[in-house]
């Protein structure tokens, strides 16, 4: 089984210290049975401070840290490493050492600190930019995005965008069944694209019936076929420019980009979980052609759909 451990330093943020054991600890294959073996720990085996006003005892000492398939570090409040640029020896020696890391929120800093980012792509927090940029002006820091798969590093921004980077692990070595399934337990959404961003420019208004919420519904289980903005406003009631405004503040995407994006995820799902040609997966998502469908998903992840299905169709028993 595949062993995750979540490290807690003090003052880790308490939301995030349990994403990994309720998002990765709650996949299974056939037979509920479990994925990913979800342990947590401290430096020294010790009770540290959460960030809630409550320390934690964890149930393993730090030996577990060196038994690590993927490592997770969840964000913290402070620390050496959001100060000065540095970080217990110790630390960094696990971190060099596991074959995957992931960080949450600020828990890129620690990364950074260990120099694991140098010289690579990361995100952090939106408010933690310029502190960020100061002390590692040597990584690739792109705060406007919710998470950043680098390969063997991953890190994400706040505590929602946690909740993604940990689904999207589950779908990239488990597939996108598997993971939907822990979004339905945990009812978060399935699947938020790592280069969304961050926050949108207006705030979000209550869903209501005047809102786009029913249309964009509608449009989902319409994907195969050709949508108009006209016909989109048409169905809100609304004349085109006032739909476009309202669509964009209420989802941060104009309406022809959020329909190509949600036409791309529709694909990638049918490439993991059907046996369906190319041609008839282009049909379904509304692309038309496989020349179209190899061009959207080339554009979104730089994959044609047969190299895609390959790659990340789920293993047989999962």
């Amino acid at each position: 089984m595949h062993r995750v451990v979540v490290l807690a330093m003090p003052t880790v943020i308490a939301f995030e210290l349990g994403l990994p054991h309720k998002l990765l600890g709650g996949a299974v294959g056939q037979g509920d049975r479990p994925l990913y073996d979800v342990r947590v720990t401290t430096l020294d085996g010790g009770p540290v401070r959460t960030s809630a006003g409550y320390s934690v005892l964890p149930e393993h000492g730090p030996e577990i840290l060196d038994e690590a398939d993927t490592l997770v570090v969840p964000g913290h409040l402070e620390g050496t490493w959001t100060t000065d640029g540095t970080v217990d020896p110790r630390v960094a020696r696990v971190l060099r050492g596991a074959d995957r890391v992931m960080s949450i929120c600020t828990g890129a800093f620690v990364l950074a600190a260990a120099g694991l980012l140098d010289g690579r792509p990361a995100t952090t927090h939106w408010r933690w930019t310029n502190r960020f940029r100061r002390l590692y002006p040597q990584v690739a820091l792109d705060p406007d995005v919710l998470f950043v798969d680098d390969g063997d590093v991953l890190t994400s921004a706040g505590n929602a965008a946690g909740i993604d980077l940990c689904l999207h692990v589950v779908r990239r070595d488990h597939g996108a069944e598997v993971a939907a399934t822990v979004a339905r337990r945990a009812v978060v959404a399935p699947w938020r694209e790592g280069g969304q961003s961050q926050f949108v420019e207006a705030p979000v208004p209550e869903v209501s019936g005047a809102g786009t919420a029913a249309v964009r519904a509608w449009a989902l289980d319409h994907l195969d076929a050709p949508i108009g903005l006209d016909e989109l406003a048409e169905r809100a009631a609304m004349s085109v420019r006032t739909f476009t405004r309202r669509f964009r503040a209420e989802t941060g995407e104009s309406p022809g980009r959020w329909l190509t994006t949600q036409r791309v995820h529709r694909a990638r799902r049918l490439l993991e979980t059907t046996d369906l040609p190319v041609e008839r997966v282009a049909e379904r998502c509304g692309f038309g052609t496989t020349v179209s469908l190899r061009q959207h998903l080339h554009s979104a992840i730089g994959m044609s759909p047969l190299a895609y299905r390959r790659m990340y169709r789920a293993p047989a028993g999962a």
